[in-house]
């Protein structure tokens, strides 16, 4: 091939690496993550987020059969623990075991309308009217239709483990994370070792895309999600005591 022709070919292929950066900013621009990081926070812990303090009552909505988790009522307004860290509630990792209620996950809305979605959180059956703002609304509306995630490529649901690369998420985790949770994975001393939690890598996953209520924690939602399923794969090699 002539010098020409490979200059011609060098810059097509530029081109069409630019076109293909531009479409992946023009997705990400199209929903704010930031929102949506927000939002996550919220399903975590909204009262966590808004600084409010915990309900006193059990959830209007929350199955009284479940005596262990209704004695902590702060717990039954978090909208985890209705429809589980994975968004599908009763046909998830929820489905049983102590936090099974039977209710239906969020994972239907997925693609639908944040307004309905607003609806349903200002309803008398769902009460949070008068708990969060407009924007928090907003931002818990746009993590239910925009920001879950299909998890079979990042976890291992009958095993409970991540299926990331525990040396790729090593190197995240021992640059952006280990100013507050230490090499060891043991900071802050009020929480338990991060190494003790990953048998909810859900869970973890969700934090690590989101952030923790209440915390400067950083997201990782805008960056690509296997690099989260990553750093949950690292932690399963921390220390758990």
């Amino acid at each position: 091939m002539s010098a020409c022709g490979k200059g011609l070919r060098a810059s097509a292929m530029g081109a069409v690496a630019l076109i293909g950066f531009m479409g992946a900013s023009i997705a990400y621009a199209e929903v704010d993550q930031g929102s949506i990081a927000n939002g996550g926070r919220l399903y975590d812990k909204w009262y966590k987020v808004v600084k409010a303090d915990k309900p006193a009552t059990v959830h209007p909505l929350y199955p009284a059969a479940n005596t262990e988790i209704a004695a902590t009522p702060d717990a039954t307004w978090r909208c985890k623990e209705c429809h589980g860290w994975d968004g599908l509630g009763k046909d998830g990792a929820y489905g049983s075991g102590k936090h099974a209620t039977g209710i239906v996950g969020i994972n239907g809305m997925i693609g639908g309308d944040p307004a309905a979605v607003v609806a349903i959180l200002k309803s008398d059956g769902h009460g949070y009217g008068d708990k969060l703002s407009d924007q928090d609304m907003t931002d818990l509306a746009n993590f239910v239709v925009s920001g879950q995630i299909d998890w079979t490529p990042y976890i291992d649901a009958a095993n409970k483990v991540s299926l990331g690369d525990a040396a790729a998420g090593g190197q995240v985790f021992n640059t952006v994370c280990v100013g507050c949770h230490g090499l060891d994975g043991k900071l802050p001393k009020e929480m338990p070792p991060l190494g003790s939690l990953v048998d909810n890598p859900w869970e973890l996953m969700h934090k690590v895309l989101n952030g923790q209520p209440g915390e400067a924690m950083p997201a990782l939602r805008a960056i690509d999600n296997q690099v989260a399923a990553n750093v949950v794969a690292y932690l399963a090699t921390l220390p758990k005591e």
